[in-house]
C-alpha cells in the first residue's frame, strides 16, 4: 500500500504577525528619543560596561508589561479604571496629574530631538520641522481609527532596525563586547551607578504600562471575542499565549534595539574619547566625523522614525489615564465628536510638548523633569498593578500565577530603589 504523506502544518507568516501587536508596539516605543539618548551615553560614558544593564531588565519588564496587559484584556478596562479599584479618586487623579506631566515634557523633547535629527539630514528649520512632526501624530490619532492605525503603528518598529543596521556600518570588537555583556567589570562609583539607574528608569516607564493595558482593550472590541476574559466561564487560553508571545518579543525587541545602540556608541565614541552625549541627535553628529555618513544618517533616520511611534504612545497612554479617572470615552476607535475629551488630551499634550520647544528649556532639562516625575508614578502605579493582577475578586480565574506576581513585586522594588537614588542625585546636583 501506498503511504500518504500528510505535509507538516507550519504556521504561516501572516498568523505570526497577527500574534504581534499591543506587546511589541510598546516594547518599541520605550526606545524613544530620549532613550535613545540615555542609551547612547551609557556607551559613549563607560564603553561596553553598561552592556549587560539591557539584559537584566529583560526578565522585569516581560513580567510588569505582561501584568498590565492581563489587566486589560481581562477586566475590559485600561489601567486607570483599575486602579480606581483599590485606591481613592484623589489618589489617582494625582498620579495621572503626574503621567500627563511627565509625557508631556517628553513629547517636548522626542519632538525637539525628531526635528534636529531631520535638520541634520535635509536642512530646514528646527521649528517647522516640530510643527510637521506635532500635526501629523495628532491629526493621524484623531482621523484615523484604531483598526487602520494599529497596524500604521506596527510598520513603525521596522524603523528601529536602523540600529542595528548602524553596528554594522562600524568597526565592533565582538569579542571584546560580549564578554563584557556575560562578565561585566563593575565600577563601584556615583557615576557608574546613577547611569545604571538611568537606564533603568528609561526601560521601565509608566506610560508603557497604561498603554498596553488600554491596546488589549482595544483589540478586545475589535477582534472576534468581545467580552472581557474575566467573564468567560471557560476559554480563553489562546487569548493568553498570545499575550504572552506578543509582550516577551516586544520586549526582547525593545532591548536588543537598545544593546545595538549602546555597543555603537561605545565602538565609536568612548573608543575614540568622546564620552559626553546629551542628546540623541548629538550622538548622530559625533558618530559622523568618526564613522561616516552612511552611519550618521542611519542613526538620524532612526531617531525619527521611533519618534513617530513613541510621541503618539506618550499622548495616547495620556489620554486613557485621564479619560478612565473622569468616565469620558477612551478609544482610538472612536470619532472625534464622540470621544471629545480623549481626543482633546491628545492634543493638548502634543501641543504643549511643541510649544516647550520655544520656551528656551533645553531638553536635557525637560528629560530630566520627566524622569523624577516618571520616578514618583512608577513604584504606586507598580504596587497597584501586583495588587489588581493577583487579586481573584478582580481578575476571577485569571489572577496572577505565583511566578509572575514573584518577579513583578521584585521589578517593582527594583524601581523603588532606582526611584530613591535618582532623587538622591537630583538633590545632590
Amino acid at each position: 500500500m501506498t503511504e500518504i504523506t500528510r505535509p507538516v502544518s507550519r504556521p504561516s507568516r501572516g498568523v505570526v504577525l497577527r500574534l504581534l501587536g499591543p506587546g511589541l508596539v510598546t516594547g518599541a516605543a520605550d526606545d524613544d528619543p530620549s532613550g535613545i539618548a540615555t542609551y547612547s551615553q551609557a556607551g559613549a560614558q563607560f564603553g561596553y560596561g553598561l552592556l549587560w544593564t539591557v539584559f537584566l531588565t529583560i526578565p522585569f519588564m516581560i513580567a510588569i508589561q505582561l501584568v498590565s496587559a492581563l489587566i486589560g484584556r481581562v477586566t475590559g478596562k485600561g489601567l486607570a479604571a483599575n486602579v480606581m479599584e483599590i485606591a481613592p479618586r484623589w489618589l489617582v487623579l494625582g498620579l495621572v496629574f503626574l503621567l500627563v506631566a511627565a509625557n508631556t515634557f517628553n513629547i517636548a523633547a522626542d519632538i525637539a530631538a525628531m526635528a534636529e535629527a531631520l535638520s541634520l539630514v535635509i536642512g530646514g528649520l528646527d521649528h517647522e520641522h516640530a510643527l510637521i512632526f506635532a500635526a501629523t501624530s495628532t491629526l493621524l490619532q484623531v482621523f484615523v481609527p484604531y483598526r487602520r492605525y494599529a497596524p500604521v503603528l506596527k510598520c513603525m518598529t521596522l524603523t528601529l532596525f536602523a540600529y542595528v543596521a548602524t553596528a554594522f556600518t562600524v568597526n565592533i570588537p565582538w569579542s571584546t563586547a560580549l564578554l563584557a555583556t556575560v562578565w561585566p567589570k563593575v565600577t563601584f562609583n556615583a557615576e557608574y551607578f546613577l547611569m545604571v539607574v538611568a537606564v533603568l528608569g528609561t526601560t521601565i516607564s509608566p506610560y508603557l504600562f497604561f498603554w498596553q493595558a488600554s491596546q488589549e482593550v482595544e483589540e478586545m472590541h475589535n477582534g472576534k471575542v468581545r467580552r472581557p476574559l474575566r467573564e468567560l466561564s471557560r476559554g480563553g487560553s489562546v487569548e493568553l499565549d498570545r499575550i504572552k508571545i506578543d509582550t516577551t518579543v516586544g520586549m526582547f525587541f525593545s532591548n536588543i534595539i537598545a544593546f545595538f545602540i549602546i555597543l555603537t556608541t561605545a565602538s565609536v565614541l568612548h573608543a575614540n574619547g568622546v564620552t559626553n552625549i546629551n542628546s540623541a541627535t548629538e550622538a548622530a553628529e559625533a558618530l559622523r566625523p568618526l564613522a561616516g555618513d552612511a552611519t550618521f544618517a542611519l542613526f538620524a533616520l532612526g531617531i525619527i522614525g521611533t519618534g513617530l511611534l513613541a510621541v503618539p504612545v506618550l499622548a495616547g497612554s495620556a489620554a486613557y489615564g485621564v479619560s478612565e479617572v473622569f468616565g469620558w470615552p477612551a478609544t482610538l476607535e472612536a470619532k472625534a465628536p464622540d470621544a471629545v475629551g480623549f481626543y482633546s488630551i491628545i492634543a493638548a499634550a502634543t501641543a504643549i510638548g511643541f510649544g516647550l520647544g520655544f520656551t528656551g528649556i533645553d531638553a536635557i532639562h525637560m528629560l530630566v523633569w520627566s524622569a523624577v516625575l516618571n520616578g514618583i508614578v512608577a513604584v504606586p502605579i507598580m504596587a497597584m498593578m501586583m495588587v489588581i493582577v493577583a487579586n481573584s475578586k478582580l481578575m476571577g480565574r485569571f489572577k496572577a500565577r505565583t511566578w509572575l506576581v514573584v518577579l513583578g513585586w521584585l521589578g517593582t522594588a527594583i524601581m523603588g530603589v532606582a526611584v530613591i537614588a535618582l532623587f538622591w542625585s537630583t538633590l545632590a546636583g
